[in-house]
């Protein structure tokens, strides 16, 4: 009999975890307490508890090859860069391709997941949900919490004295929707995460003047990469991964700084970090150096004080008439449905193994997929992590002892703080191809690089010096996809394809390509001519 597990949520965790289920031959029931899919990337108007909530302009960070699900890549006439309503609709085509709808019961709040009496040997749950005020409960098997962690604002309130006297208006991103109501402000966007630049950035072209107030810095970087090719596809190499790993970490991050630092000088434009040797996320936005050179946008150190109507800065210069400040200040997580003991931050730290799973339940029956910030894209790690959980719901994979993981969780946290240090909005961060490559191995879908050069050497060159994107885990073992490898070969029409809605003639460019080569071959051969002839 197929073990029954619930999954909470519908957004991208909720979705990839029904089709990983649907695979091992579980049977799962989804949770989602709107009305539709898409969690945190189906915009709406208005903002609603206990939902994600994002604003009107939001466009992915992460490019749609190293974004789509390994057995499902989008459609080739996508841009690189989707919007919200873009990715949802990727979203959409994958619910209805894979027949995942059928599994989902919309509308429904999960009100407590508990352990049942006898879960020591059972490892069962019962959860209970309310659907149109009508309460009810069943047992599950597992449970798999998606609901994110992009929900719970958080407002430091206490860190700006005088904010209580304060006569304008104040709120917190998730707040924001659109520029429409801010023409003609005076606004400060307290916060440098990808968040508080979009919004500074889009408001910047209504308000009056808008105020960038940081305490730390950070560095920005284009979407737009050498070539003009998407970032990630450049920086998410197995070869670029492997050099960050065995060059010391100074020569590492003078080597990140020279090349983020060759677009713009952040110290000239008041963005540089405080400790530039920190590994943490860079900012993605286009239009943020643009805004500040031309006056837009002015950068300021950390709020000491606000007035009625000013704010006083750390550096004591003051900002008078400000009508609006935007918190763009990050989130806390919290599961209210869950016991505190079962997920819970102590010593800044998510005591999970993994990512996923408390060390403390005598049975790994309950896990969360998507509790997690990698330095890339989240779409092929939550993949992985819900290909690995459903294995071991079904006793194909196993978990080490609580000692063990305990171990692994303090390990991992040390090397968290060495590289990005202590930060709330750094809990959650971790190495992107580090972490895949780590849970591709428990699945066993990690490619071996060894084997697979003496039979495809053309294969191995793609895969270890150019995107490390999720087709490489369908190479091989459980839930090998017979398309991946055309899938890694055929990646850059599907980048280049949006983009040629131009047609050029070919043969004119080739030919002037080929006239530049000759003519500077010829200027190192005369050179060379006449270097003999001088000596």
């Amino acid at each position: 009999m197929a073990k029954k597990v619930a999954v909470i949520g519908a957004g991208v965790s909720g979705l990839i975890s029904l089709k990983c289920c649907v695979d091992e031959g579980l049977e799962p029931t989804c949770f989602e307490r709107t009305e539709d899919i898409g969690g945190l990337w189906r915009f709406k108007e208005n903002v609603e508890d206990g939902r994600a909530s994002i604003y009107q302009s939001v466009i992915t960070n992460t490019s749609k090859e190293m974004s789509c699900f390994s057995d499902f890549p989008m459609p080739e006439d996508f841009p690189n860069f989707l919007h919200n309503s873009k990715l949802l609709e990727y979203f959409r085509i994958f619910a209805k391709k894979f027949d995942l709808l059928k599994y989902i019961q919309f509308q429904t709040t999960v009100l407590s997941v508990k352990r049942r009496p006898d879960f020591s040997s059972s490892g069962q749950w019962e959860v209970c949900t309310q659907n149109n005020g009508k309460e009810q409960c069943a047992v599950f098997d597992a449970v798999m919490v998606c609901s994110g962690h992009h929900i719970q604002p958080h407002i430091p309130l206490t860190s700006f004295p005088g904010i209580e006297r304060f006569k304008g208006q104040y709120f917190h991103s998730r707040q924001y929707k659109h520029p429409v109501g801010f023409e003609g402000k005076r606004i400060l966007v307290i916060g440098i995460g990808n968040s508080a630049s979009d919004i500074a950035s889009e408001l910047s072209k209504k308000a009056a003047q808008v105020f960038v107030s940081t305490r730390q810095g950070s560095w920005v970087m284009s979407r737009i990469s050498k070539d003009g090719y998407p970032w990630d596809m450049v920086f998410h190499t197995r070869f670029s991964s492997m050099l960050r790993n065995v060059l010391p970490r100074m020569v590492v991050k003078w080597m990140m700084e020279q090349q983020i630092s060759q677009w713009f000088n952040h110290e000239n434009y008041g963005l540089e970090p405080q400790n530039k040797y920190l590994m943490k996320e860079p900012v993605l936005n286009d239009d943020l150096p643009s805004r500040i050179l031309y006056g837009a946008i002015k950068v300021k150190t950390r709020v000491k004080e606000l007035t009625e109507t000013a704010v006083i800065f750390e550096d004591g210069t003051v900002e008078e008439n400000i009508d609006v400040i935007i918190f763009a200040t990050g989130y806390t997580f919290s599961f209210p449905f869950l016991e505190d003991s079962l997920v819970k931050v102590e010593n800044n730290m998510v005591s999970l193994y993994k990512f996923m799973f408390p060390p403390q339940l005598e049975k790994p029956t309950l896990v969360c997929i998507g509790l997690i910030q990698p330095l890339g894209s989240i779409f092929p790690t939550v993949e992985l992590q819900a290909r690995w959980v459903t294995r071991v719901f079904k006793g194909l994979c196993g978990l080490p002892s609580e000692k063990t993981m305990m171990e692994d969780i303090i390990k991992r946290n040390k090397k968290r703080i060495d590289l990005f240090r202590e930060s709330q909005s750094q809990i959650l961060q971790t190495n992107y191809i580090d972490y895949l490559d780590e849970l591709a191995l428990e699945i066993g879908v990690k490619p071996d690089f060894v084997s697979l050069f003496l039979k495809d050497p053309k294969l191995v060159l793609k895969l270890y010096f150019g995107p490390c994107n999720s087709y490489q885990y369908r190479l091989v073992g459980p839930g090998q996809w017979e398309g991946a490898r055309n899938a890694i070969l055929t990646q850059k029409q599907r980048i280049l394809k949006p983009l040629k809605t131009r047609a050029l003639k070919k043969s004119s460019s080739v030919s002037a390509s080929l006239l530049l080569k000759a003519l500077g071959l010829l200027a190192v051969v005369v050179a060379f001519f006449f270097h003999l002839q001088w000596l």
